[in-house]
């Protein structure tokens, strides 16, 4: 073997090494979201106005709206189906609704008046000790 067909091989070898860490460098992190329970905050938080909102939670964002003491909670994912932007927990008439456009959403995240079509993610929540914790459906 000649030492220019020597050195050509070695180089190409090294390139073909090299190649899965630099499309491991340059490919996108992403975060797994946990299929187990994950705390969101607390229920002095929860309780002070009946809803807590964690934009940055393990589980993604989330607003859980209850109490402590109510024995149910409620749990979605704020984000509208329809624009993105975040919906907040009109108690009086016990529905979620976008700023953004008018979409609202049921209790239970169903789409109650477009333009949505696509309900909210839900979470199945609970009181663990002091802590809120969640769990996607």
């Amino acid at each position: 073997m000649k030492r220019r067909d020597f050195i050509n091989w070695v180089g190409l070898g090294l390139i073909a090494s090299s190649l899965p860490v630099a499309i491991a460098a340059c490919s996108s992190p992403t975060t797994p979201v946990s299929k187990d329970w994950q705390t969101v905050g607390t229920s002095a938080e929860l309780d002070k106005t009946g809803q807590l909102l964690a934009k940055d939670s393990p589980a993604g964002p989330v607003l859980v709206v209850g109490t402590s003491k109510a024995g149910t909670l409620t749990a979605v994912n704020p984000t509208c189906t329809h624009a993105g932007c975040t919906v907040a927990w009109k108690a009086d008439a016990k529905k979620f609704a976008c700023p953004c456009h008018g979409s609202e959403y049921g209790a239970d995240g169903k789409v109650q008046k477009g333009p949505a079509t696509e309900a909210l993610k839900t979470y199945a929540a609970k009181i663990e000790g002091n802590s809120v914790v969640v769990k996607p459906s």
